[in-house]
């Protein structure tokens, strides 16, 4: 009896299955972008603890004229920010080395034990030089997170719902931000250490999680398939894909796949560092460089880190501080989900980098305005305080949504490790420029700006939207592998959208004659039986 295989001479291009088709999929996925949430529960906790009368007795000092009674050392602030910044530009600097040898999953575990590591060194401690260490320990654990999460989700999903499993990077953020802010209002009225050690330790709560989740998670099949594993990397995407697709699809998805990969190795002559700057690499490299930077350039770190401490200074009261950066990272959250329709069904990813960076500005500049005109009075509080909620919600519907899908997207899969790693230790460099310069401007023993500091960050968001809408290439609905066809074809950015790639039908030829042979094969035998009984 012959084998029976799908017709594939009609398919033109995958189709796009819905959500709860790929439902065990966008569940995995889940699990892995839940390693950002620790992003989130840091920064809401550093943004919190640093204005809390109970961590300012020990690491601050006495200051009548302060908001709140209590102030804290120019250099230490800039320090316990930037320190964060400076291990996980650490680690992800080195992320493509590790991934040379080690898949995805064991640099998340890794990444586990590290940020539980510096969160227990900086419970346990009254010295300022552990406060150190203890940063610098939780940021190359985050660094090693936030890079491969967000590589495993690109390269897990399906091509037209690669936009939404990536930006869960953003679900994950805005949730561990929502519980650190809670957690903070909730203990920042306490007068002991508790005060701030409750905060830091529901840090351990993403790495008991995600080091048990794992265990349900397969390695990236492109990361397997990529080292010469391609019975393990069938395994794992057959894993992946489940149920959502029909066999003829899944077939012809997988071909598509290990053809890209197999075509990438045959044009490289290496897999380093270096590669990134080679021939049509370099583009790709600065292009992704570009986008995470753009994380930095919009004003978003700044925000992220001394909101609390930012409205303090600027004449909201410790109480109603706290409340509004709940409010805040609500309003967040809200716009995440909002970013993540656009993505899929409106907008392409060039289109939401350059309105988002419009938007970003325009907020910015208007706090800055009425902190110009309207100086110490309840206007500009107000102003502050509703600025700064929507530019929250603006960042994570446009650009915050959109970075990582994008990131991850515009690099080969050979690649994928060292650039993206580097690209994100540069954001944690050009992150930590911010979080160690923005206390002079405005912290009241420096500059004393305060919400003038937006005349920055508006100019800086109005650069990178006009780079994004000369230079950045419309990636949405097509495969990485039809993105390196392109890239390799030297096609310019704004012809991305409208131009038809080879990869697909070559891959349905390969599965076409693929079928052939095996219902020749099958054919075969019935025909030397009947020979027999003749």
């Amino acid at each position: 009896m012959g084998i029976k295989t799908p017709k594939l001479t009609t398919i033109l291009a995958l189709p796009e299955t819905s959500l709860w088709a790929n439902r065990k999929c966008l569940a995995i996925c889940a699990i892995v972008a839940m390693a950002n949430m620790q992003y989130g529960l840091d920064s809401a906790c550093l943004a919190g603890i640093q204005a809390m009368p109970g961590f300012l007795r020990v690491f601050g000092y006495e200051n009548p004229a302060v908001n709140g009674g209590y102030a804290i050392g120019r250099t230490f602030q800039q320090l316990i920010g930037s320190f964060l910044t400076l291990g996980a530009f650490m680690s992800s600097i080195f992320a493509g080395a590790f991934a040379q040898h080690l898949g995805r999953k064991p640099a998340l575990w890794a990444a586990c034990a590290l940020t539980a590591v510096g969160a227990a060194i900086q419970i346990g401690t009254d010295s300022q030089a552990a406060v150190y260490v203890g940063r610098i320990v939780l940021g190359i654990g985050n660094g090693f997170l936030v890079t491969f999460s967000n590589i495993y989700n690109a390269e897990a999903a399906p091509a037209h719902l690669r936009g939404i499993t990536v930006a869960f990077f953003s679900i994950a953020v805005n949730t561990g931000s929502i519980i650190g802010a809670a957690v903070n209002n909730a203990t920042q009225k306490r007068l002991d250490k508790s005060s701030y050690q409750i905060p830091l330790g529901i840090q351990f709560l993403v790495p008991a999680m995600l080091t048990i989740g794992l265990f349900f998670v397969p390695e990236s099949p492109r990361w397997l398939v990529n080292k010469g594993r391609e019975a393990e990397g069938r395994a794992s995407f057959e894993t992946l894909r489940g149920d959502s697709m029909a066999a003829a699809d899944l077939e012809l998805e997988w071909v598509e796949m290990v053809k890209g990969i197999d075509e990438e190795k045959k044009l490289a002559r290496s897999t380093g560092p270096l590669d990134m700057f080679r021939g049509n690499d370099l583009r790709r490299t600065l292009l992704c460089y570009a986008v995470i930077a753009s994380q930095t350039g919009s004003g978003s770190w700044f925000v992220i880190s001394y909101s609390t401490y930012f409205m303090i200074v600027s004449g909201v009261s410790v109480d109603d501080a706290f409340k509004y950066s709940i409010m805040k990272t609500g309003i967040g959250f809200v716009g995440v989900g909002l970013g993540m329709v656009l993505m899929r069904h409106v907008l392409g990813r060039r289109s939401m980098f350059t309105v988002g960076a419009f938007f970003q500005g325009m907020f910015m500049l208007a706090m800055a305005v009425v902190a110009t005109t309207s100086p110490g009075t309840a206007t500009l509080r107000d102003a502050i305080i509703a600025f700064t909620a929507l530019y929250n919600f603006a960042y994570n519907a446009f650009v915050g949504a959109t970075s990582y899908p994008v990131a991850t997207e515009l690099v080969s899969t050979r690649l994928r490790a060292w650039s993206v790693g580097t690209s994100i230790s540069l954001g944690y460099f050009l992150a930590w420029l911010t979080g160690f310069c923005s206390p002079y401007f405005i912290n009241p023993e420096a500059l004393n700006w305060g919400a003038k500091y937006g005349y920055v960050w508006a100019g800086s968001n109005f650069i990178c939207g006009i780079f994004f809408f000369l230079f950045l290439p419309e990636l949405k609905g097509r495969t990485l592998e039809e993105i390196d066809e392109l890239f390799e074809r030297r096609i310019p950015a704004w012809k991305f959208g409208s131009t038809q790639t080879h990869i697909h039908q070559e891959a349905l030829r390969v599965v076409k004659d693929r079928d052939d042979a095996r219902l020749q094969d099958s054919k075969d035998p019935v025909e030397l039986v009947e020979d027999a009984k003749d």
